[in-house]
């Protein structure tokens, strides 16, 4: 393959907001030389060992040196309908179909795809390989759980000015005990999972 991918999701758990999916894809021969960049981070170093400023500077760098990559976020409301599991292999699929034609690179089937945990691509992608730990043994997944990362706290930022009871801007939806204690206060926001919050709320 002279084409690679990588696949990571940030959100799986929170009680609020989307979960996040980002696809990077390049050829192998700019993996390879961008392993070695000093500016992004060393292996092992994915977005949960990550410090917000370090994670924020890596983004910024991906961006400037114009890695191609997709964002989805698939919302609340459709993970409260369809289950969370669902709701990701949804979005691996909706990355992947966007990615693709912006690389310029060729077609889907070309790539070796790498994806974080028990992540899977749809099965036409039949080049595909789950990794346990992969964000922390292969770079191309690190950076997505990095760019996933930074693009979901950013929209939990937003989200926090539309919806400042809750400090979506401290805890992104997570369940806090500050987050379960606003939630018994003032009910559910537009943005929660209701099946997520069954336990803090009726």
């Amino acid at each position: 393959m002279k084409k690679i991918a990588g696949i990571d999701e940030v959100g799986r758990g929170p009680l609020a907001g989307p979960v996040t999916i980002c696809v990077v894809a390049c050829d192998t021969k700019l993996y390879t030389k961008l392993k070695k960049d000093k500016h992004l981070p060393i292996s092992g170093k994915d977005s949960k060992k990550l410090s917000q400023k370090d994670r924020e500077k890596y983004a910024k760098y991906l961006k400037y040196i114009g890695v191609p990559y997709v964002i989805v976020n698939v919302s609340n409301k459709i993970i409260d309908k369809t289950g969370i599991s669902v709701a990701i292999r949804k979005a691996i699929k909706i990355g992947l179909e966007k990615i693709f034609p912006r690389t310029h690179l060729g077609r889907g089937d070309k790539y070796k795809i790498l994806l974080d945990g028990g992540l899977k691509a749809p099965k036409e992608f039949t080049t595909q390989k789950t990794i346990i730990k992969g964000d922390e043994k292969e770079k191309i997944i690190a950076w997505a759980s990095i760019l996933a990362k930074v693009s979901r706290d950013a929209l939990m930022c937003r989200l926090a000015k539309k919806y400042p009871k809750y400090g979506f801007e401290i805890h992104k939806g997570y369940g806090t005990l500050s987050h379960r204690k606003a939630i018994k206060k003032y009910g559910l926001s537009d943005v929660h999972r209701k099946s997520f919050c069954k336990k803090y709320y009726k």
